[in-house]
């Protein structure tokens, strides 16, 4: 970015360059930092965040899942995002808010002190890719999904992206654009940062929740089909029915709906029927044009 704007850290304004850890803090060293991040639009009267309240829902549970507590409510932190927000005339991006303890910790595993919190107003850019969707080739990755037993897989914590790192290098080292992974109990998981959908015989399945991370995303398609007359469950899937779907789509924050055009060696449609009905859906959702959910954003500033 030519010109980074300002960041909230602990309620002081300052430069980007000057929101630093030190190397040996907790949080880098030890891997303990957990994070949000939702999208901010223009919308008639300003810019809002789509769902910026049920981030900051699961950002506190993500802090009470690891024994942590947060520096400040997610009442404040909601009226920092609006602030930095402002002072940074932010307009389509991405708000990260990062929780972490940034004291250093050479022995101690835990600590009691209470985390701080950083907040970032990230524009559009091309490394972000918001809102260009481009159909991406997939594969089932070696590399299994985390046993929820050995760590809070609902957390979105940092030291969990490991994972999501291994994965989708394993597919790109395979030529594949993004990587689908399997838990220890071989039923269907996520991507790194992406859930998934499948279509079978016109009907939209996803993985349900307890293995998986609650994805904002992955609630909102469900919720707004649901709505919407589209026939949607959340079950168990297996490898053999990746192999099987008609369709198959992805979606996180930066891209709602992102169609598969190619699973390992299985082409297919991208979009296909029912996943063009949902991208449409989720379109007009994040263009405000479905007054039925303009309760999912939370204005920031208005003009």
């Amino acid at each position: 970015m030519k010109d980074k704007p300002k960041v909230w850290l602990n309620d002081k304004i300052i430069p980007w360059e000057d929101a630093q850890v030190p190397i040996l803090s907790h949080g880098f060293s030890r891997g303990s930092a957990v994070f949000e991040v939702c999208g901010t639009h223009l919308v008639p009267d300003g810019v809002a965040a789509f769902r910026l309240d049920a981030h900051l829902k699961r950002l506190e549970q993500t802090v009470g899942l690891l024994g942590m507590e947060l520096g400040f409510s997610t009442r404040e932190i909601a009226k920092a995002v609006s602030k930095i927000a402002a002072i940074n005339k932010s307009e389509r991006g991405v708000v990260k808010i990062m929780a972490y303890w940034g004291e250093e910790a050479i022995i101690n595993l835990v600590l009691q002190s209470k985390l701080d919190v950083a907040i970032f107003t990230i524009p559009t850019s091309d490394e972000l890719g918001l809102d260009e969707v481009k159909p991406l080739s997939a594969c089932l990755s070696k590399w299994k999904k985390l046993h929820p037993e050995t760590v809070p897989v609902q957390a979105k914590a940092c030291a969990n992206y490991l994972n999501g790192y291994l994965v989708r290098k394993d597919a790109n080292d395979r030529g594949f654009d993004i990587g689908l992974n399997v838990g220890t109990d071989g039923f269907l998981a996520e991507g790194s940062i992406e859930s998934v959908f499948i279509v079978k015989d016109g009907i939209l399945k996803t993985p349900p929740l307890g293995r998986i991370l609650a994805s904002v995303t992955r609630d909102s398609i469900l919720s707004a089909a649901k709505q919407s007359d589209i026939e949607v469950y959340e079950t168990t899937l297996v490898k053999e029915d990746l192999y099987t779907a008609d369709e198959m789509f992805t979606c996180h924050t930066g891209s709602k709906v992102t169609p598969i055009y190619l699973f390992e060696e299985k082409e297919m449609a991208a979009p296909g029927p029912v996943t063009a009905r949902v991208s449409e859906m989720m379109d007009g959702i994040m263009n405000s044009e479905d007054s039925r959910f303009r309760d999912w954003f939370q204005m920031l500033y208005t003009n």
